[in-house]
């Protein structure tokens, strides 16, 4: 048992799920840093600092209540949508994050990738050699 659990544990696919899993929590890092310190600061200027924290309905409890803090004390029940909403605009916010990442890191892996353009000589050679090709 000791040979097969060495035998799946140094798979290669695992140390590579390994690795992706490493570099996917420091990546979370660097997505959370960009979100909340270059694109919220920016964007709440914009909306006007509006927080959906405190929109909420109450189901269960006596009265109304100013904020969510206030009718969870109190000990009501709550449909908190606003923590949806914010859930959500968070979520879309670090999506588009996240896909301008990967589209900038595309474009320069892309830049490296690409073939250098043939020479004239080249292309004189394909040519010579294609003609070769319909001769035979």
């Amino acid at each position: 048992m000791l040979q097969e659990f060495k035998k799946f544990a140094l798979r290669g696919n695992v140390i590579d799920l390994a690795v992706g899993i490493i570099i996917g929590a420091a990546f979370t890092t660097i997505v959370n840093s960009l979100v909340n310190d270059l694109l919220m600061p920016p964007l709440g200027l914009i909306i006007g600092g509006i927080d959906f924290t405190d929109f909420f309905i109450t189901m269960k409890g006596d009265g109304s209540y100013a904020t969510l803090a206030a009718a969870k004390e109190a000990g009501a029940v709550t449909l908190n949508y606003g923590v949806f909403l914010n859930a959500v605009l968070r979520f879309v916010i670090v999506a588009f994050a996240v896909f301008l990442l990967i589209r900038q890191m595309n474009r320069l892996v892309a830049k490296k990738d690409a073939a250098p353009a043939p020479t004239k000589q080249e292309v004189l050679l394909a040519e010579i050699r294609d003609l070769l090709k319909q001769k035979v």
